[in-house]
């Protein structure tokens, strides 16, 4: 049984097509066991972002994972290969551990995919799909994220996709404190992008969100209000910066209810921000005129120009991976002979309740104690070193020398003995 990692992300995937490979957190549970059910996958996990989407699991036959994640989407899997890795064993484990500490990000050295991986995890342990090798691969892959975060610089002078957003708000309003912001959505992204335009202290702070409360909880934090979801549209005019993050599998603004904003506007310009995949706002959108509409992958340009900072942290990082890499192909490989292993010693304990049950009935026949002590020890130690004896005296003269030295190796014998 081999590991693999198989997906696309943001270096090998425009947003259009991720869009349309994306999982809904709803249905990973259920996608899971239709893929070790359907398939010859006997483990697997899902990490599904705005900026990867990701199997891991362990298989003979890699084709079948590729095969049904193109049927599961509906996409037919020539369309996918060009944007598709597969990466076997080594780099598949290579992958995992760059993937969660960072380095594989649109924004090298973000801290949001390692807990995107725990619960990737997670899912995969309520589905039953996380077997003792993928268990084994995780519990190594957060040690080694907390180690390259804790031991090099990889997080310093981060530039955030929040902090990205902000700037690109800026290329077109020169004050954000003058403008009023409309954030549709409440996770994590769109907390940490109204804590970064918060902090400019925009005219007015409005949050979408399909549960109240959550919106509530998160505009109190800020002095914002709250918009029911399904208002959206009517109030879009009222607002110079959109930044929408949900986990909606389509659009939520649409063409014509930003038009209709825009000629309630006067065609007063407006920054779109759409941090989702699949995208909450219709991409047609970018061609109005007083729009300007920017994607994750254009806040990816952005961002970029903290990297050059953090490359020291960056080779680091990557030389941890490396020597962590071995230590877990090493407990992979030792796996293998774990059924050698107990075959031996079942061998041995046959063996030695054979002697025992003899000695037993010795005993019960009267004979010297003294005696059946001896005669078990002697034929306990002839059956098991019959094997050995017997490989040595049928090796040939070429696999004689070898055949030495590795019974030497297996019973610590030394030569001068």
């Amino acid at each position: 049984m081999q590991l693999f990692a198989l997906g696309l992300n943001h270096h090998t995937a425009p947003v259009s097509i991720r869009e349309q490979v994306a999982f809904q957190p709803e249905r990973l549970v259920q996608a899971l066991g239709d893929l070790v059910r359907a398939k010859s996958v006997k483990e697997a996990a899902i990490l599904s972002t705005c900026n990867r989407t990701e199997l891991y699991f362990a298989t003979e036959q890699p084709q079948d994972a590729a095969d049904w994640f193109a049927e599961y989407h509906r996409v037919a899997l020539h369309d996918l290969s060009p944007y598709l890795y597969t990466f076997p064993q080594r780099d598949a484990v290579r992958h995992v551990f760059r993937v969660a500490s960072g380095l594989d990000s649109m924004v090298i050295g973000e801290p949001q995919i390692l807990g995107q991986v725990k619960d990737a995890v997670r899912q995969a342990e309520q589905a039953g799909t996380l077997g003792t090798t993928l268990h084994k691969l995780f519990q190594r892959t957060f040690s080694v994220a907390k180690e390259v975060r804790s031991t090099t610089a990889i997080g310093a002078n981060t530039v955030s996709m929040a902090a990205a957003a902000v700037h690109l708000s800026e290329r077109i309003f020169e004050r954000v404190s003058e403008q009023r912001v409309l954030f549709v959505g409440a996770g994590e992204m769109i907390e940490l992008c109204a804590a970064h335009f918060g902090g400019e202290q925009p005219k007015k702070i409005t949050i979408a969100n399909r549960t109240p409360t959550r919106a509530e909880a998160l505009a109190a934090r800020f002095g914002g209000d709250v918009l029911p979801l399904d208002r959206v549209g009517e109030a879009l005019s009222g607002y110079d910066i959109v930044v929408s993050c949900t986990g909606s599998p389509l659009p939520i603004i649409g063409l014509g209810m930003v038009e209709r904003a825009l000629k309630a506007r006067r065609h007063r310009p407006m920054v779109m921000v759409d941090l989702a995949v699949p995208r909450d706002i219709e991409a047609e959108v970018a061609a109005l005129g007083d729009v300007f509409l920017y994607t994750v992958d254009d806040l990816a340009k952005v961002v970029d120009s903290g990297l050059e900072s953090r490359q020291q942290a960056v080779v680091e990082a990557e030389n941890i991976i490396d020597a962590r890499v071995d230590g877990f192909l090493q407990w992979l490989d030792s796996r293998g002979s774990v059924p050698t292993i107990r075959a031996l010693r079942q061998h041995a304990d046959e063996l030695r309740q054979a002697e025992v049950e003899r000695a037993l009935r010795l005993l019960a026949k009267g004979e010297d104690p003294h005696k059946v002590i001896e005669a078990l020890s002697h034929g306990l130690t002839n059956k098991l070193i019959h094997g050995p004896t017997r490989f040595l005296n049928d090796a040939d003269a070429d696999q004689h020398g070898h055949g030495v030295e590795l019974v030497q190796r297996l019973f610590n014998l030394h030569k001068d003995h």
